[in-house]
């Protein structure tokens, strides 16, 4: 008999997150989503994947006080 271990915290937060996500935005109603569970899954996959690994060519350049008053 094998027992399945406790979700870890993070493992919650992520069905969490997950759940939330499904609920789909006015346009994606519209277009309508076979599987929102699978959807919202993928999109956080995408989103942690853009936060860890950041392409530093499509990020946006912020400026320094002292350079915007340059």
């Amino acid at each position: 008999m094998t027992v399945d271990p406790m979700p870890s915290p993070d493992d919650e937060t992520q069905a969490r997150h997950v759940a939330s996500r499904a609920n789909l935005l006015p346009e994606e109603e519209a277009v309508g989503s076979e599987d929102p569970q699978e959807q919202a899954k993928l999109i956080l996959e995408e989103s942690q994947e853009r936060t860890e690994h950041p392409d530093a060519s499509s990020q946006s350049r912020r400026s320094s006080s002292q350079e915007a008053t340059d």
